[in-house]
């Protein structure tokens, strides 16, 4: 059984009151009848989260967010004991005054991590993402396709939380789209660095060098033709490899690209090239 975490459960026996909860080293806890919606029976299983707070708790309502993860999460209220934010239980989660980085205000989110008390055993958040990542034995390489939490900007670019475990950052040079902070999206390695950073990018790698290959088709066809060509996002796949050679995801990657540059305008009958 482990607390802070979502444990699948054996109901053992149910009593007037509640059911009384095994896992399979015959640990046993009780969950609250008024926890559950629907009844159950002896033999079922369920998930359930413990964790500890004045006693233990079961909660058959699960987080938003585990000990030893992050999370992006919305602060209900502050008093002079901290920040207190929900996490998706009935009791909100703290976050003392000394794990914060920034003065947290009611109704803004923040990424946090989940930790536990050594003492009390007790979790609470903390805004002090440095110190509960790892900088070294990291197991991911160049190319991996990993999960990303935005984190916070900086003067390089963006900084992310990498599978929960790891430092990445983006730079602003491979930010080919908008992210916002606290957003969960999909990232891949692009380089990991010797002091346990992890340089990341939003695309598979080639992406960047196929895009740029691209456009430049596009931009080479456009001076070849007086600076128009009769192809939009809906034009049929087989005039796109006809004019430009490129497949119709390829090309609309492109002009998107060079749309957003504002080299290019794309109107209802083609494309047009800016000057």
């Amino acid at each position: 059984m482990e607390y802070g975490k979502v444990n699948k459960l054996k109901i053992a026996r149910v009593a007037e009151n509640g059911y009384y909860l095994v896992d399979d080293k015959n640990e046993e806890v009780f969950l609250a009848a008024e926890q559950v919606k629907d009844s159950h029976k002896t033999g079922e299983e369920i998930d359930v989260f413990i964790y500890k707070d004045k006693s233990v708790v079961v909660s058959a309502k699960l987080p938003l967010v585990q000990m030893e993860e992050f999370a992006n999460l919305k602060v209900k209220y502050v008093n002079d004991q901290g920040a207190y934010v929900d996490w998706g239980l009935d009791t909100d989660l703290l976050v003392p005054f000394d794990e914060q980085i920034s003065e947290m205000k009611e109704g803004q989110y923040y990424v946090l991590f989940v930790f536990e008390d050594e003492e009390t055993g007790r979790l609470f958040g903390s805004q002090r993402a440095d110190e509960f990542v790892f900088f070294d034995e990291i197991d991911v390489e160049r190319g991996d396709e990993v999960d990303l939490i935005i984190h916070r900007e900086s003067d390089l670019g963006i900084n992310v939380i990498v599978n929960n475990l790891y430092k990445g950052l983006i730079f602003k040079s491979d930010l080919h789209k908008r992210v916002k902070l606290g957003e969960k999206i999909k990232g891949y390695v692009k380089h990991v660095r010797e002091d346990g950073k992890i340089d990341i990018l939003l695309e598979p790698l080639g992406y960047k060098e196929s895009i740029v290959s691209n456009t430049q088709v596009i931009l080479n066809t456009l001076g070849e033709h007086q600076n128009y060509i009769p192809l939009t996002d809906k034009s049929d796949p087989n005039d796109i490899k006809r004019i430009l050679g490129l497949s119709k995801k390829a090309f609309k990657r492109s002009i998107g690209h060079l749309y957003k540059q504002k080299k290019i305008d794309i109107r209802q009958d083609g494309i047009y090239l800016i000057k």
